[in-house]
């Protein structure tokens, strides 16, 4: 097990979570997905290159550098998927994070809230993390379980702390010139829009929540949506207005879509016709 960095160094790295651009914008260099890209979530099975979308989103851990460049090769902008707020059994680095972080289930096999509180100890190990994703060459990190305040723990998050949590995986990836997403944490996206290049939400139309994506369209910045439940008659049109990305797709998150339109962004034609959802909706139910 390696050694967890010393303090001085997390110290070196806190506060770029609150390194945003006084007017919104991101540096030249990096990526900055806009409203309506299509983009295919894959995050189980062999992982199929061929989808005709601008984006991909997949694991950052199952694939290698070489299954980046490949997607490069053909287009694709590439988001890499990390789970930045739960501790996950199945990981190559699962033992380097200490008991004392490691709270209740959130309802997925092998997977344990972390307590984002401690930063000291989560700061320098996601950074870790982060350096995978630029190493491999992705353009941007998903990173999922962002919403801890809003579920059983174990711990006692706040909302501030959430904030706090949020801003720093922020800024650990904008250091590394990569975009990074807002995952669901709807109720604090008034308060985060300024420090995300774009969001990914599950299931906004299901809990009649899209609406609240809207600051982020505002602000010329990518949702990628998807929903499970409900076929695409059922959402498609509210969230073609609100020019959402959206999707449907099923729970293991396969190769399996079905999109709302067919290729590029909204403007490039109609509609056309799996590991949990990552990690799962409604996790406040968990």
């Amino acid at each position: 097990m390696r050694r967890v960095l010393p303090v001085l160094v997390l110290l070196v790295l806190l506060p770029a979570g609150c390194t945003t651009h006084s007017d919104g914008k991101p540096p030249a260099d990096r990526w900055q997905p806009e409203p309506g890209m299509a983009w295919q979530w894959q995050l189980s099975g062999r992982l199929d290159p061929t989808v005709d979308v601008p984006v991909y989103d997949i694991d950052g851990f199952d694939h290698p550098k070489s299954a980046v460049a490949d997607l490069h090769r053909r287009g694709r902008k590439v988001i890499c998927y990390l789970s930045t707020g739960a501790w996950e059994d199945f990981r190559p680095d699962a033992a380097k994070f200490p008991k004392e972080v490691l709270g209740r289930g959130n309802g997925w096999d092998g997977e344990r809230w972390l307590d984002i509180r401690r930063t000291d100890i989560l700061g320098p190990l996601m950074a870790e993390r982060m350096d995978m994703c630029r190493d491999k060459g992705f353009d941007a990190v998903e990173p999922d379980n962002m919403d801890a305040y809003a579920n059983r723990t174990g711990f006692p998050v706040t909302a501030a702390d959430q904030l706090r949590y949020n801003r720093t995986i922020a800024g650990l990836a904008h250091d590394r010139g990569l975009a990074v997403g807002l995952k669901n944490d709807l109720d604090q996206i008034p308060q985060l829009v300024g420090d995300f290049d774009f969001a990914v939400n599950e299931q906004c139309a299901e809990h009649d929540e899209c609406e609240a994506l809207t600051p982020f369209i505002r602000a010329g910045k990518a949702v990628f949506h998807v929903e499970y439940e409900l076929d695409t008659g059922d959402f498609c049109a509210e969230t073609r207005r609100l020019k959402l990305s959206s999707m449907l797709k099923k729970y293991e998150l396969g190769v399996w879509r079905k999109p709302c339109w067919s290729r590029g962004t909204l403007g490039a034609g109609g509609p056309h016709s799996a590991r949990a959802p990552a990690r799962g909706p409604r996790k406040g139910e968990t």
